[in-house]
């Protein structure tokens, strides 16, 4: 069982996990172990809740195919524990950023004091470059 939170899990028999060969570097194993985990996780029949359901779809991530399913590959260490684990935080650190609600952003406007100060600013940088012209005689 995979923990978000602590009302939210994700049973086990929803992720599935297989063991591929890794990429890159390996030494004399690189062809005979399977030490990277490609994880996949079907939104669409998960116990997740719609709203999270529908936040995960609507997110623009290359992670997730547009049949709804999060693919993941982790092949960063040796051993598959290590890369099974990784794989799982990747995959709960991405329901994670769906449960977190932003705010929305209340514009405010600058202040008479700020928009005069700027002003000020720009006319005294002005003044300044003035001085650098050349001088006449």
């Amino acid at each position: 069982m995979l923990s978000i939170s602590p009302s939210l899990n994700i049973p086990d028999d929803e992720i599935e996990l297989t063991a591929i060969r890794s990429q890159g570097a390996g030494g004399q194993n690189v062809n005979k172990v399977s030490s990277a985990i490609h994880l996949r996780f079907d939104v669409a029949s998960s116990s997740l809740p719609e709203v999270f359901k529908h936040r995960l779809l609507q997110l623009n991530d290359r992670r997730i195919s547009k049949d709804g399913v999060v693919i993941i590959k982790a092949q960063q260490f040796r051993t598959q524990e290590k890369n099974r684990l990784d794989a799982l935080e990747r995959l709960r650190d991405l329901v994670k950023s769906v449960t977190i609600v932003q705010a929305p952003r209340k514009p405010t406007k600058a202040t008479k004091s700020s928009q005069r100060k700027r002003v000020d600013s720009k006319v005294q940088r002005g003044k300044t470059k003035l001085l650098r012209g050349r001088v006449i005689e």
